[in-house]
């Protein structure tokens, strides 16, 4: 017999499968900027109903990965680059926090991940596509901000690395040395593993700096 609560359980986890689906496209700009979002569509593509892609679409409107306008529809939301130095001034403040929790509360099982990642970006080489390079840099973020124990916290680095990574796909074509960005969080997420909380602070900060400055070069 089915419940209400089963029922429920039920929407609900439809509804995370499409936010995570949706938001991973409309961070990698697989959906356009101002692109129209087509519920009919979504929902048959991912095999769900649209009452899941309605909810997933409010929560991706409230991370400002989409815009609803009334009887006009649901759009991606555009890349703002005027956005970046707010988005750089709350990433320096919070990032910094993120990796010092991380470095004080890292747990054996995350330790195991952080020792993989860091074997796996020192396996990279050139010649790898971009695209699965930002995917990288993605997770590396998403696992130093799994080792947060503080979920408001976690939420935030989150919105904030899906607008920064937005901003990143859209200048990607004139990144110089995409390759040399992912792998500077190699020193941090050994910081993190030998506890030294200073240093990985110092080093979050340089590198949402160094990310900044790269995409306003590549801007100029």
């Amino acid at each position: 017999m089915t419940t209400t609560a089963d029922t429920s359980a039920s929407s609900s986890s439809l509804a995370d499968r499409a936010y995570e689906a949706l938001r991973h496209r409309l961070v990698m700009l697989d959906i356009a900027p101002g692109d129209v979002i087509n519920e009919a569509a979504l929902s048959a593509e991912l095999e769900v109903g649209r009452t899941p892609i309605r909810e997933a679409l409010k929560r991706l409107e409230g991370a400002h990965l989409v815009v609803s306008y009334p009887r006009r529809g649901t759009f991606a939301a555009n890349v703002d680059i005027t956005d970046l130095a707010a988005i750089t001034e709350m990433r320096q403040a919070l990032e910094p926090i993120a990796a010092t929790r991380a470095a004080r509360n890292i747990t054996p099982e995350l330790r195991e991940e952080f020792a993989a990642t860091i074997a796996e970006l020192g396996e990279l080489r050139a010649g790898l596509d971009a695209r699965t390079l930002i995917e990288r840099d993605l997770e590396v973020h998403r696992l130093i901000y799994r080792a947060v124990d503080n979920i408001h916290l976690q939420e935030t680095l989150v919105r904030l690395d899906d607008l920064a990574t937005r901003i990143w796909c859209l200048v990607l074509p004139k990144i110089p040395d995409l390759l040399g960005h992912i792998r500077e969080h190699i020193s941090l997420l050994e910081g993190i593993l030998a506890g030294d909380e200073l240093a990985v602070s110092a080093l979050a900060g340089e590198h949402v700096r160094e990310f900044e400055a790269t995409v306003r070069k590549a801007l100029a």
